[in-house]
C-alpha cells in the first residue's frame, strides 16, 4: 500500500529507484563482460542481478511511490484508474513521475559508466532494430503489464516484488529482445556502449513496441479479469 506521501517525495523515490535500476542493469552487464567471454554466462549474471535488484527496489520504494520505475506501468495505472477516484496517479502526477523516471534512467546510466572507470555519456553501438526483436519486446512488455494488472485486479499486489522479479529473470531469457520492457530504462541503456546497450537509432522501434505491449497487457487483463482494478490505490510495479 502506498503511503500518503507528498508528491515531491514520491517523484524523488521514482527518480532514485529508476536510477538504481538502470545502474544495476548496466553495471552488472559491464561486470559480467569483464569476467567472462561466454555470452551465456554474461546473460545469466546480468539477468540474475537485474531481477534481484528490481525486486529489492520494488520492496524498498513501493510504500513511498508505488515503485513504478517504468513509464509504461505509470501510464497503464493512470489509464485504468476509475475516473473521479482519489487513488492512482492523476495527470500532473503522471507527468512528474515520467520526468523523474527518465531523468533517473539517464543518471543511472552515467553513474554505472563512471563506477567502472568508463567515460560517461557515450552512445551505444548495439543495433536492435530487427522485426523479431520488436516482437519480442512487445511480448515482454505485454506480459509485464498483464502480471502487474492481474495481481492488482485479484487483490494480490503485495506479491509484486517477488512476482515481477521472477518474471523479469524469465523474460530476459525467453524473449528475443532480452526484455527491456521499460521506455525510461531503454533511453538510459542507449548511453552505454556495453553488453546491455541499445543504439539510439533503435530507440523509436523499441519504445513503440513497449507502448504497444502495454496496451495489449491492459487489454488482456481486462479480458481475463474484467472491469477496472478493484482498488486504484493498489500501485503497479
Amino acid at each position: 500500500m502506498v503511503m500518503a506521501e507528498a508528491l515531491p517525495r514520491r517523484a524523488a523515490a521514482e527518480f532514485v529507484g529508476t536510477a538504481a535500476l538502470v545502474a544495476v542493469i548496466i553495471g552488472s552487464g559491464i561486470r559480467a563482460s569483464g569476467l567472462s567471454e561466454d555470452v551465456g554466462v554474461r546473460l545469466l549474471a546480468n539477468s540474475l542481478a537485474s531481477a534481484i535488484g528490481l525486486g529489492l527496489l520494488i520492496a524498498l520504494f513501493a510504500p513511498v511511490s508505488g515503485a513504478h520505475l517504468n513509464p509504461v506501468l505509470t501510464l497503464c495505472l493512470w489509464w485504468t484508474r476509475p475516473r473521479g477516484a482519489t487513488g492512482g496517479p492523476a495527470g500532473r502526477e503522471v507527468a512528474l513521475y515520467l520526468s523523474a523516471q527518465l531523468a533517473g534512467a539517464v543518471t543511472g546510466a552515467l553513474l554505472a559508466e563512471a563506477m567502472f572507470g568508463r567515460l560517461p555519456g557515450g552512445w551505444s553501438t548495439q543495433a536492435r532494430s530487427a522485426g523479431h526483436l520488436l516482437l519480442g519486446e512487445t511480448v515482454a512488455t505485454a506480459g509485464l503489464v498483464l502480471l502487474v494488472q492481474g495481481l492488482d485486479r485479484t487483490g494480490r499486489a503485495r506479491l509484486a516484488a517477488v512476482a515481477v522479479a521472477a518474471y523479469t529473470a524469465a523474460a530476459i531469457w525467453f524473449t528475443s529482445s532480452g526484455s527491456f520492457a521499460n521506455p525510461a530504462a531503454t533511453v538510459g541503456r542507449s548511453l552505454t556502449d556495453s553488453f546491455t546497450g541499445i543504439a539510439p537509432a533503435s530507440l523509436p522501434g523499441f519504445v513503440a513496441a513497449q507502448f504497444l505491449g502495454g496496451a495489449l497487457g491492459v487489454g488482456l487483463a481486462a479480458l481475463l479479469y474484467g472491469g477496472r482494478p478493484p482498488s486504484a490505490a493498489s500501485p503497479p510495479r
